[in-house]
């Protein structure tokens, strides 16, 4: 059993858009991606799975047990991070850490000092004086202060500058390599491409797909450039061609099928040139959005 299970989940606004029969699990030590744009139902996932939102129907567990039931046991032994900070705006940021960390009813104060000095954070200044990347670096460190064994980030990285945000993802290999599970959700694909074990893509409330990073990019499709010596009509049809461009001499592929059977068809045309590239997961996931 997975560390974090969802059977069916779905929570239902009247409005709003929720999430419908959400199913799927991520297993222990796994750093796991959850993509989709803004809107998608990522944080409402999320936030229901901390027990913050009752869900409409289906279930969860973490650790093994109910959301809903042991909510208060599982938040024992979770980190999270909300897409947005909110903190007592006149209180120092070392006092803040220390109130989050009686909670869980221990506070070391030389990881304290040392996860903020990694990320670059004065914990002697207030609140309000933060900026909003400030902000976020402090609920990192509130996250990531009591070593839980789940940490769940909803867009971890909005607001931190490309230098921190290296040492953030630092931080978190070193938490995946003493045990810990990450479940992330990001709508920055490059972050999740090198971050993420398997990764799990969200569409309109609905999961479209859940697959390990490597498959995504490596085995199904490919990015397929064909010259020809002149302005040629590409007319035939191969199975597997997601997505067809026409630029002049230039004929571009997102190509899922069979490389041998493309190639056939391409034997007896006036090819100059053939270029076989693996896609970024940028291409891969604009294809499961159209």
């Amino acid at each position: 059993m997975g560390i974090v299970e969802l059977k069916n989940l779905t929570k239902s606004y009247k409005q709003n858009r929720g999430i419908m029969d959400v199913s799927f699990s991520i297993e222990e030590a796994e750093i796991f991606g959850f993509i989709g744009p803004n809107g998608a139902g990522k944080s409402t996932t999320i936030r229901t799975l901390l027990n913050f939102i009752y869900p409409t129907s289906g279930s969860a567990t973490i650790f093994g047990k109910d959301i809903i039931q042991h909510s208060k046991e599982i938040r024992q032994n979770v980190g999270y991070l909300p897409s947005e900070v909110h903190y007592y705006d006149d209180m120092k940021v070392v006092d803040l850490l220390k109130y989050s960390a009686r909670f869980h009813g221990n506070l070391n104060s030389t990881r304290m000092k040392d996860l903020a000095a990694r990320l670059d954070l004065d914990i002697n200044r207030k609140i309000e004086d933060l900026s909003f990347g400030n902000r976020k670096k402090v609920g990192i460190v509130q996250a990531l202060l009591h070593e839980p064994k789940l940490i769940i980030l909803d867009e971890p990285t909005s607001g931190l500058d490309p230098l921190i945000q290296n040492h953030f993802f630092e931080l978190l290999a070193e938490e995946r390599d003493k045990g810990a599970t990450i479940f992330f959700s990001s709508h920055i694909l490059s972050e999740v491409q090198k971050m993420c074990d398997r990764v799990a893509i969200i569409k309109e409330g609905k999961l479209v797909a859940v697959e390990t990073i490597e498959h995504l990019t490596k085995n199904k499709v490919k990015n397929i450039t064909i010259t020809f010596e002149q302005p040629e009509q590409f007319t035939f049809t191969v199975d597997g061609i997601l997505k067809r461009e026409v630029n002049g001499k230039e004929v571009t592929l997102l190509y899922s099928g069979e490389i041998k059977a493309l190639l056939q068809h391409l034997i007896d045309l006036p090819v100059q040139d053939v270029l076989i590239e693996e896609p970024t997961l940028e291409e891969i996931f604009m294809h499961y959005y159209e």
